[in-house]
C-alpha cells in the first residue's frame, strides 16, 4: 500500500502508462481476493466495504420488485436489516437460542408468500456469537424457488472456507479489514451469471457494475491480505485463533453464573460470546480496557447504539449482560493470559461492590 501511497494515482480506466500499471495492480489484487474465496476474478467487484456491499445487492435484487418482500433474520447485521426495510417489506425468519436460521423456516416463509420473494438474507456466520449458518442448505432451497440469495460473509471471510462457485450464493459481501486488510474497502461477489442493476451508476467501472474511481491503495492492501492467507495460512491461522478462544471461553465460564451465548461448537473460530450473571457489561468492559483489554458488548451503554442488540434479543439472551470476545491476526498467547488475569480481578471487584 505504501507503494501506491508514495506514488502519482494513474486512472485506471485509462491507457496511459500510468492507468495501465495502476490497472495491472488492481487486477491482480481482484484474483488474490477471488482465489481466496473460491470465485473467478470476474465475479468480484471491489466496493467501499461490506456495507456499501450488502446495500448494492439489496438493491440489485429489489429495484425491478417493488413491493415484494424480503425473508431476514434478526441475527443478520443491522445494515443488511435496515437497508432491506428501506427498500421492501421484511418477512421476519426465525432463530433458535444459538442464533441459527432454520432452513424449514425457510422454505415455510417461501411457500407462505407463493414464492413472491425478491431477496433472502442467510449469514454466513453471526458477528456476534460466532454462529455458523446452513447457508448451503438455504441455497439450495432458495435456488428450486427460483428466489435470490444475499451472504453477508464479513465474520467469516478469511476464517473459514468459502467456495463462490456456480452452486453458492447470488450474492456474497467482504470486508476487508475483518480479515487483516484496511478499513474502507470490501467487495460484493457476484455468482456466475448474475446480472444486477448497479447501485452507483455514472462510470463504466468494475465492469458497468460499481460507477467511482477504484481505491487503489485499499484493493492492493485487500489483496495482500487475502494472498497471505490463501493456501494453508488460513487453516493455521483458523486453528491458533480456535485454540486461544477456547481459552477464553475456559477463562469465562469458570466463573459462576457464566454461560456461553451461540454454538459452542459450530462456529467461527475467532469469536465467543458470554452472558454474565449479576454483572451489567458496562463496567466489566471499563475494567477491562483499564487493564489494556478490549473486548465489546451487545448493551446499548457499550457502543454507539442507542438500543440493545438486536441479534441477541432475537436469540432470546440478555445484550445488557454480554460480553464478546474476538481474537485476530495480531492477537498472541500473552494477551489470552493478560485477558485472563484481568478479566478474574475485574469480577471480583464488581461482585465485591455489589455485596
Amino acid at each position: 500500500m505504501r507503494e501506491w501511497l508514495d506514488s502519482p494515482a494513474g486512472d485506471p480506466s485509462r491507457v496511459h502508462e500510468e492507468g495501465r500499471a495502476v490497472r495491472e495492480a488492481i487486477e491482480l489484487a481482484r484474483a488474490q481476493v477471488a482465489e481466496l474465496l473460491g470465485a473467478r476474478p470476474r465475479q468480484v467487484v471491489f466496493t467501499s466495504g461490506a456495507t456499501e456491499s450488502i446495500h448494492a445487492a439489496v438493491w440489485g435484487a429489489t429495484w425491478d420488485h417493488p413491493g415484494m418482500p424480503v425473508l431476514c433474520a434478526g441475527v443478520e447485521h443491522s445494515s443488511v436489516r435496515d437497508s432491506s426495510a428501506r427498500l421492501a417489506p421484511v418477512v421476519d425468519l426465525p432463530v433458535d437460542a444459538c442464533g441459527r436460521i432454520d432452513p424449514e423456516a425457510v422454505d415455510a416463509a417461501l411457500r407462505g408468500t407463493g414464492g413472491a420473494v425478491s431477496l433472502v438474507h442467510c449469514q454466513s456466520a453471526n458477528h456476534e456469537v460466532g454462529t455458523t449458518q446452513p447457508v448451503g442448505d438455504v441455497v439450495e432451497r432458495c435456488r428450486r424457488a427460483r428466489v435470490p440469495v444475499h451472504v453477508d460473509a464479513a465474520a467469516a471471510c478469511g476464517h473459514v472456507e468459502l467456495v463462490l462457485d456456480e452452486d453458492g450464493p447470488d450474492f456474497t459481501s467482504v470486508s476487508a479489514h475483518k480479515l487483516g486488510g484496511p478499513p474502507g474497502v470490501g467487495a460484493l461477489v457476484l455468482r456466475r451469471g448474475v446480472r444486477t442493476e448497479p447501485l452507483f451508476v455514472g462510470g463504466q467501472q468494475e465492469r458497468a457494475r460499481r460507477a467511482g474511481m477504484e481505491n487503489v491503495c485499499g484493493i492492493v492492501g485487500f489483496g495482500a491480505a487475502a494472498a497471505a492467507l490463501s493456501g494453508g495460512a488460513r487453516t493455521t491461522e483458523a486453528a491458533e485463533a480456535r485454540a486461544r478462544t477456547d481459552r477464553l471461553a475456559a477463562t469465562v465460564l469458570a466463573e459462576t453464573g457464566s454461560v456461553q451465548v451461540g454454538d459452542p461448537a459450530d462456529r467461527v473460530p475467532h469469536i465467543v460470546c458470554f452472558g454474565i450473571e449479576g454483572i451489567e457489561a458496562e463496567p466489566v468492559l471499563l475494567g477491562l480496557d483499564r487493564a489494556g483489554i478490549a473486548v465489546h458488548s451487545g448493551s446499548a451503554c457499550a457502543s454507539e447504539s442507542l438500543e440493545p442488540s438486536p441479534v441477541l434479543a432475537a436469540m432470546g439472551a440478555d445484550p445488557n449482560h454480554s460480553l464478546r470476545l474476538s481474537v485476530g491476526w495480531s492477537t498472541s498467547d500473552d494477551d489470552v493470559v493478560a485477558f485472563a488475569a484481568a478479566f478474574g480481578r475485574t469480577v471480583a471487584q464488581l461482585r465485591a461492590l455489589r455485596a
